[in-house]
C-alpha cells in the first residue's frame, strides 16, 4: 500500500475516515465483494478517498479472501537462459498483461526438486493457472502437483492427460522449408534430417514429403540423410550431397545447415549458385549472420507463449485429444 507524508502505509481506517464510512465498507470496495450491499454515493466516495490517498490494497490479503490471483505462472526447464526459447517468456509475459495478469517465472533447469518447489509456490499464491514449459518440443510427464490447478503445455505435451497443449506445427513447417526451394525452381531437393527421435524429426520429415508430393514429385528416400543435429552433423555430409547432384537442400535446423555451408565452400561449391541451402529455427545468431543469410523457417516461440495464456484464460480453443498446433513462418534470405 502507498505511505503517507510521514512515510507510513496508508490504511483502510484513514480511507474508511476520510470517505465518512466504515473500515468493512472500504474492504468490501476495495476488494470488489460480490452480494455487499453499499450505495452508489458511498461506493464513490471510497473510490475518491482511496485515488487522493493513494491507497494500494494488500495483494496477498486480497488474494486470500478471493481464493484466486492475477498471477498467472510459468515453469519452464531452460527456457530463460535459452536466448531463442526465452521468446516464449516475452509471448506469454505480454499476453498476461493484455489481459491483466502477470507472469510469475521459475526456471528450474531441469532439476525436479527446483521443479516441485515452484509449482507449490505458485499454488500457495493462487495462480489463476500454471504453463509448463520446455526449451525444445517434446513429449513430457506432466508433474502431478499440476493436476492442483488449471494448466497448459508449452512445447510440450503429455499423451497420458488430456491437458490442452501447445506446439510447433512440425510438419506444416517441413512443408513451408521445401517450398522454398520448389518455388525458387528446384526439383531435385535433399533432406539432411536429425539422427536423434523427435517431434521435429518425424514431423519435418513428413512435411518435406508432403511439399515434394504437392509438387509431383516423387519421394526420393535416397535423398534423406541423417546427420548429428549440430554443425560437424552437416560439415559431415557435404561431399554426399555433392554426389547426389542434388540443386537444393532442406537441413534438419541452422546449426546443420551452418556447417553444411563450411563443407560446400572446401568443396569448391557456392550458396546459392550450386547448391541452394534452407534451414529450420531462425537462430538469429546463426542465420542472419552466414555468407549468404540463411533462409530458414521460424519456430514460433513467441507465438507458443501467447498462445498458451490464451488457451489457459479460456480465450483461445485448443483441439480435444491432439495439441494445438502453431504455424512455423518462412524467413527468406539469401541462400535460396
Amino acid at each position: 500500500m502507498s505511505a503517507d507524508r510521514a512515510g507510513q502505509p496508508i490504511t483502510m481506517r484513514q480511507v474508511a475516515e476520510a470517505a465518512g464510512v466504515s473500515i468493512a465498507t472500504v474492504s468490501y470496495v476495495v476488494n470488489d465483494k460480490k452480494g455487499a450491499r453499499i450505495g452508489p454515493e458511498a461506493r464513490q466516495r471510497v473510490l475518491d478517498a482511496v485515488k487522493e490517498l493513494g491507497f494500494r490494497p494488500n495483494a496477498l490479503a486480497k488474494t486470500l479472501s478471493s481464493g484466486s490471483s492475477n498471477f498467472i505462472g510459468l515453469v519452464a526447464d531452460a527456457i530463460a537462459t535459452t536466448p531463442f526459447a526465452g521468446q516464449i517468456i516475452h509471448g506469454a509475459q505480454d499476453e498476461a498483461w493484455k489481459h491483466g495478469y502477470v507472469l510469475l517465472v521459475a526456471n528450474t533447469e531441469g532439476d525436479l526438486a527446483a521443479e516441485e518447489a515452484a509449482i507449490s509456490m505458485m499454488l500457495e499464491h493462487k495462480v489463476r493457472g500454471i504453463l509448463y514449459s520446455t526449451w525444445y518440443h517434446r513429449a513430457v510427464t506432466a508433474p502431478p502437483a499440476l493436476h492442483e490447478t488449471e494448466y497448459v503445455l508449452v512445447d510440450c505435451f503429455d499423451t497420458a492427460t488430456p491437458a490442452p497443449a501447445v506446439v510447433p506445427d512440425e510438419r506444416e513447417g517441413g512443408n513451408v522449408a521445401t517450398r522454398l526451394l520448389l518455388n525458387a525452381g528446384h526439383t531435385r531437393i535433399a533432406f539432411v534430417n536429425t539422427t536423434t527421435p523427435s517431434p521435429a524429426r518425424s514431423g519435418r520429415l513428413a512435411g518435406y514429403r508432403d511439399a515434394l508430393q504437392g509438387a509431383g514429385i516423387a519421394f526420393d528416400p535416397t535423398l534423406v540423410l541423417d546427420a548429428a543435429p549440430e554443425q560437424e552433423g552437416g560439415y559431415a555430409v557435404a561431399g554426399r550431397i555433392r554426389d547426389l547432384g542434388v540443386t537444393g537442400v532442406f537441413c534438419h535446423n541452422d546449426r546443420v545447415a551452418m556447417g553444411l555451408y563450411d563443407g560446400l565452400r572446401e568443396l569448391g561449391l557456392t550458396i546459392p549458385n550450386d547448391i541452394a541451402v534452407v534451414g529450420f529455427d531462425n537462430q538469429e545468431v546463426i542465420a542472419a549472420h552466414l555468407r549468404p543469410p540463411l533462409s530458414t523457417v521460424a519456430l514460433p516461440h513467441y507465438e507458443l507463449g501467447a498462445a498458451g495464456v490464451r488457451v489457459l484464460l479460456g480465450l483461445q480453443e485448443a483441439p480435444t485429444g491432439a495439441p494445438l498446433a502453431i504455424s512455423c513462418p518462412p524467413v527468406p534470405r539469401a541462400s535460396v
